[in-house]
């Protein structure tokens, strides 16, 4: 039976938990030759390769240092053979701000988080798909890349230059066989996000209620989409942005 990612070499980062725990998870039940877990949570990371249907392997990874980046995926390639899809989904939140009064290492510290190293994985990563003439990226951006989130200019300004690189980078390698698009969640039930909403149940209602159906999505409901835009299905689907949040920003 072939499956949406049967035979296919799968690097994600921030695959320790959440959205990149489920993503790979879902790329092994559909049939992914490997499926390469990449954190700087080394230990989370082994967690999730163990649970894996399929072959798999972890790597400690700071997509932040664009040598280790540079390292990793030249070793998945001399590896493995190659890489057939990459999900660039490592990232952090913060606390909510004033914008007159965001310290700038928050500013400095969330761009080279959640936009630079998305920037310095795409880049090594376009470096081995262009001498295969194949690939598809997915990149995880944010509802936050479309409509600005209270709080966070910072989170907002990275998110929405995620969509930038990723529709610069569509329209540049399209003809040589590699799409990238971009997935957006909506709230998302993460460790990343109860952190933030740190036991304020006031705040987890507002949050929830974000989502048009009142509650937090499910990860793997995210790793569905994801999994579908890398697979051959979405073949002529390049350069978009996916919003995956059940209808909330059609309000």
């Amino acid at each position: 039976m072939v499956q949406l990612a049967t035979g296919k070499v799968v690097f994600v980062t921030g695959g320790a938990s959440g959205i990149g725990r489920a993503a790979a998870t879902e790329f092994a039940a559909e049939g992914a030759s490997h499926v390469v877990v990449a954190d700087i949570d080394i230990e989370g990371a082994e967690a999730t390769v163990g649970a894996l249907a399929g072959p798999g392997s972890s790597v400690r990874l700071d997509v932040t240092d664009d040598d280790a980046v540079a390292r990793a995926l030249d070793r998945v390639v001399a590896e493995h053979g190659g890489i057939d899809v990459a999900f660039n989904n490592a990232g952090i939140n913060d606390v909510p701000h004033p914008f007159h009064d965001l310290p700038v290492q928050r500013w400095d510290r969330m761009i080279e988080v959640n936009l630079a190293s998305v920037y310095s994985c795409m880049r090594h990563e376009l470096r081995h798909m262009v001498g295969a003439g194949r690939g598809a990226i997915v990149n995880t951006s944010s509802g936050a890349g479309v409509v600005a989130a209270p709080g966070l200019p910072h989170y907002t300004a990275a998110k929405h230059g995620v969509i930038g690189l990723t529709k610069a980078a569509a329209q540049e390698y399209a003809r040589q066989g590699i799409r990238v698009n971009a997935v957006l969640p909506g709230s998302t039930d993460t460790t990343m996000l109860r952190n933030f909403i740190a036991g304020d149940e006031a705040m987890a209602k507002i949050i929830a209620n974000s989502n048009i159906h009142g509650e937090l999505l499910r990860p793997e409901a995210v790793a569905a989409a994801v999994v579908w835009l890398a697979s051959d299905h979405a073949g002529m689907v390049n350069g978009q942005s996916l919003v995956v949040d059940g209808g909330g920003l059609v309000r």
